[in-house]
């Protein structure tokens, strides 16, 4: 889920650039890194539409005339399925990590969504099939319904997680201490640091550049003594910036 921060340490694995200079700090962090506002409220149909589904699922049962226990337990077996896949669709996260260096700092950053899609298809399959064997058993006919756990299950045997998150992991560095400006996210713990950068297409220094800092909760503002221990003469901010 979006609120729950990986177990596994990543800053050991990461194939870091700048492992010629130490690191004064470093961190791993899930975060939404877009507008949460506008992801909630597109939750609700969502989930009214998941609402939907599994009561059409127990309908299907109860025509069928199929035992209630059935019934109800294949609408709540949808229901399970269908809020899961709604939250990550609008609360999709993205892992980043930091390494700080008393010059530059490196950024790994992937979207678990794209790793764990293998697992969910595996246990739905899992969950499902059997529901759909004990339905055919009272309606013949909703054996076709085994299309779909069978077909869930094959995607998740030919998805390669690992290999997802090789191929889906992102790196970039920056000079932070060229930083001249800090901002403080309302709301939330994230900071942005303002880097001037040069845009090769124009043939000229862009004197706004925005780097995006995402905290763990409640630790911001040790992050931003950070900066302001370093960067002492530079101003800090509290303004909304954009997060993509």
């Amino acid at each position: 889920m979006w609120f729950i921060q990986p177990k596994q340490d990543f800053i050991a694995e990461m194939p870091w650039k700048y492992t010629n200079e130490n690191a004064v700090v470093s961190w791993q962090i899930k975060a939404r890194n877009y507008n949460t506002s506008g992801m909630n409220f597109i939750l609700i149909p969502m989930v009214l539409v998941s609402l939907g589904m599994a009561g059409g699922g127990a309908y299907i049962g109860f025509v069928s005339e199929v035992p209630m226990a059935i019934v109800l337990l294949f609408g709540i077996v949808m229901l399970l399925i269908f809020i899961p896949l709604s939250l990550s669709i609008t609360h999709y996260t993205t892992i980043f990590i930091y390494r700080f260096t008393e010059t530059v700092v490196e950024v790994h950053s992937w979207e678990p969504r794209e790793i764990s899609g293998k697992a969910f298809l595996k246990w739905s399959a899992i969950i499902l099939l059997p529901v759909v064997v004990v339905l055919a058993l009272f309606e013949p006919a909703l054996i076709l319904a085994g299309i779909g756990p069978l077909g869930m299950g094959l995607m998740a045997l030919q998805a390669g997680s690992q290999q997802a998150k090789q191929n889906s992991i992102k790196h970039h560095s920056f000079y932070w201490q060229d930083a001249n400006k800090i901002y403080l996210y309302p709301g939330r713990d994230i900071i942005g640091l303002n880097v001037p950068w040069y845009n090769p297409e124009e043939g000229k220094i862009m004197p706004k550049g925005i780097r995006r800092i995402y905290c763990k909760k409640g630790e911001r503002e040790e992050v931003l003594n950070f900066f302001k221990a370093k960067l002492p003469d530079v101003e800090v901010v509290e303004e909304k910036f954009h997060l993509r």
